[in-house]
């Protein structure tokens, strides 16, 4: 089997994963639109830079249950199993992959939300839901990379909030400069530079998780 097969039928194995256990996916969307509801509630329609602001930290927690428990649900049990049909970095490629996928729907829904509740102030709405999709895969690369890292630890979840918090704060804070564009007629200088930049900061991810996870996976 070529090592695009197998990264296809590792990412379907999680597909019907989430199918079968309906009820963590549930808990997300209930998480998202109460979350959202309750900020509707308080403030209503919101100034622009609250907005943004607000949209990325639920985005954060969202992609928290929603990525990082995709290496703590794999038992030592079927880490052997995988280990004996699929190499390392196929299967810490289809985690990434199926992660991102999985955080574009659940970023691009808890816009669509956003927009309801709490007005559309956006001048350009599709930068915003360009940056809303990268923004969106970005996390769940960095939450993903962390799951592995965590899932060997006894305390995954301390670990996780560890490891995470120096990563995800500047990525938080470029990614709400980025979006801030979308709010104005017109695009701010850098702002493609910014773009890449985030971009590089997604590529990286990708190869020390390539680089690094066979290491943790011998473990």
């Amino acid at each position: 089997m070529r090592a695009n097969q197998r990264i296809l039928a590792l990412m379907q194995k999680d597909l019907l994963l989430e199918a079968r256990q309906q009820y963590t996916l549930y808990g997300i969307l209930l998480y998202l639109a109460s979350t959202i509801f309750v900020v509707y509630l308080s403030m209503d329609q919101p100034e622009e830079k609250v907005w943004n602001g607000l949209f990325w930290v639920i985005q954060l927690f969202v992609c928290i249950n929603a990525v990082a428990k995709s290496f703590l649900q794999e038992n030592r049990g079927r880490m052997l199993y995988f280990y004996s049909i699929a190499g390392a970095r196929d299967f810490v490629l289809s985690k990434l992959l199926f992660n991102a996928l999985l955080m574009i729907v659940m970023s691009l829904l808890s816009l669509g939300v956003f927009t309801v509740l709490l007005g559309n102030p956006l001048e350009n709405g599709l930068i915003f839901v360009f940056i809303t999709c990268l923004g969106g895969v970005s996390l769940s690369l960095v939450f993903t990379f962390l799951a592995a890292i965590a899932a060997k630890a006894q305390q995954q979840a301390a670990l996780m909030a560890i490891m995470g918090f120096p990563i995800i704060i500047p990525q938080l804070l470029l990614l709400m400069k980025i979006s801030s564009t979308a709010f104005a007629s017109v695009i701010q200088g850098g702002w493609w530079q910014m773009v890449g930049l985030l971009a590089g900061l997604d590529l990286m991810v990708i190869a020390l998780a390539v680089i690094l996870f066979p290491f943790l996976w011998r473990d």
